[in-house]
């Protein structure tokens, strides 16, 4: 049986670790034991009602308990994790069944509604959590661990959803297993071990953060949110005394506009932020407030969530880290030559096997073992990689190259900006306008000609919006990311 199996992984976890009260979820704490029975039992239930390996499981929840269970349970069976964001309309998410040819379903009762009516006639097992169909999935005896290759789909996750048609990411045992293990280290570098998961574990960062765990040397403790909620966060924290906690930069922008000084944070040592690149203006100043250390990391769905990441020893103003071991990253122009500034190329086991029911696609993406990010980069003397800006985002004025994020950068130093977004505005006379649309922090005022001025006054004449609207909520996706697809239509309308 392979080494990079996860569900020996989770196996050799219990095994290591004991059985200890790990897991706090409204109210209650479960044992590790208890999470590592249940999935066995799961498995066992799977099986029985004829999931086979490399069968595909939906798995469609608000964070519980149950998510950890189902994952693990999965695996056991040899099937597939298809994990699915539980923001979907029923076309999508109908799109997302009929595409992966689900066998089962595991999913939340809130979400069965929605479920049963874009899953009709698809013939699809459903199994629903605190009902009976899920309670007899449980109530068998436990499964033994299926043999599974390193190469093995392991995870199929829907992805670019927000640009068109979401398409499934098919991620193999090893390189998940790989990349969970890079993320364990940058745990291990922070050491501590009481988190807030407050990520959806549906999101390709969610479910990396719970594989890394698997790979831990001491006993992780969590506190999971059914989903985010910045002031029941910061209860938790004080409550449970927790030490860190990994976040989206939308994430870290919401607590800082809490009444902090209500509760007792002290015992924070860390935030991890990933899923977007983190504003330096957010991060300096959660550094400030919370009294703590902002580590960043970088990675996609397609490279298996994480390609790099700071730790507490080597981190750099600016910059998403050094590759992790089992990440190799390049700069290379279009023509596939190195250079200063460039695409980010990844190469790896973690690089997915490609895209579900689409070759043509996966050859345009992974060209010669190189995953092309379609992010803009460079890699200093020292070896650290700087996430410049997406590709497609990259706005061109009057023949003049002008980053978003450079424009969101100046915008997030004004003290009354809590959120903002930079697109490009189809203009006739220069081909594209810079514009922006920014959120207040609570009981801030800002009016959009006081904010175009203030970014004219730090940025180059062809860079600076020249129209800055103020919105009541800047768009965000399922996973805290700006939405700029959304934004542009707010301008083009």
């Amino acid at each position: 049986m392979t080494e990079y199996n996860l569900a020996v992984l989770a196996e050799q976890a219990f095994d290591r670790l004991g059985d200890y009260e790990s897991l706090f979820f409204e109210g209650r704490w479960l044992t590790s034991g208890e999470i590592h029975d249940r999935s066995a039992r799961v498995a066992g239930g799977l099986r029985a009602h004829g999931v086979a390996p490399g069968d595909r499981v939906v798995v469609m929840m608000m964070n519980t308990p149950e998510v950890f269970v189902s994952y693990r349970a999965i695996w056991r069976a040899g099937a597939v994790v298809t994990p699915v964001i539980f923001l979907q309309t029923v076309p999508e998410l109908r799109h997302i069944l009929t595409d992966s040819g689900a066998k089962a379903a595991i999913i939340s009762p809130e979400l069965a509604r929605l479920f049963l009516g874009a899953g009709e006639g698809l013939g699809i097992t459903t199994f629903v959590v605190g009902e009976e169909s899920f309670s007899a999935l449980e109530s068998g005896e436990p499964a033994g661990i299926e043999p599974r290759a390193d190469d093995d789909l392991a995870a199929l996750l829907y992805t670019g959803g927000t640009t068109g048609r979401a398409k499934g990411v098919m991620l193999g045992h090893r390189g998940l297993w790989e990349s969970g293990r890079g993320l364990s280290a940058v745990a291990r570098s922070m050491d501590t071990t009481r988190s807030l998961l407050p990520l959806p574990l549906s999101h390709a960062y969610g479910l990396i953060v719970t594989i890394g765990g698997l790979h831990a040397d001491r006993r992780p403790v969590s506190v999971l949110q059914r989903w985010f909620d910045p002031a029941g966060w910061l209860a938790l924290v004080a409550e449970h005394r927790l030490e860190t906690s990994p976040v989206v930069p939308a994430m870290l922008q919401a607590l800082l506009a809490q009444p902090l000084a209500d509760h007792d944070l002290s015992s924070l040592r860390s935030f991890g932020s990933g899923g977007a690149t983190l504003p330096p203006a957010v991060r300096e100043k959660a550094e400030k407030v919370f009294g703590v250390t902002v580590l960043q990391g970088y990675g996609l769905t397609e490279s298996s969530a994480v390609v790099s990441a700071e730790t507490v020893e080597d981190h750099r103003p600016g910059s998403v880290g050094k590759p992790l071991p089992h990440a190799e990253v390049a700069i290379l122009d279009p023509e596939g030559n190195v250079v200063e500034e460039g695409e980010i190329c990844v190469r790896g086991p973690g690089v997915m096997l490609g895209y579900w029911h689409d070759p043509d696609l996966t050859a345009r993406t992974v060209r010669d073992g190189w995953l092309h990010t379609g992010d803009l980069g460079r890699l200093d003397e020292d070896g650290f990689l700087y996430v410049v800006d997406r590709m497609k985002d990259l706005i061109i004025r009057g023949g003049f190259n002008v980053y978003p994020r450079d424009v969101e950068d100046v915008l997030l130093e004004h003290p009354a900006v809590q959120v903002a977004a930079c697109v490009g505005r189809p203009d006739r006379e220069r081909g594209e306008e810079v514009v922006a649309a920014v959120q207040l922090a609570p009981g801030q005022e800002a009016t959009g000609a006081e904010l175009v001025e203030f970014a004219r006054s730090r940025l180059a004449k062809y860079k600076y919006p020249r129209e800055v609207v103020v919105l009541d909520a800047v768009p965000l996706t399922s996973v805290g990311k700006i939405d700029r697809k959304s934004v542009r239509v707010l301008f083009t309308e």
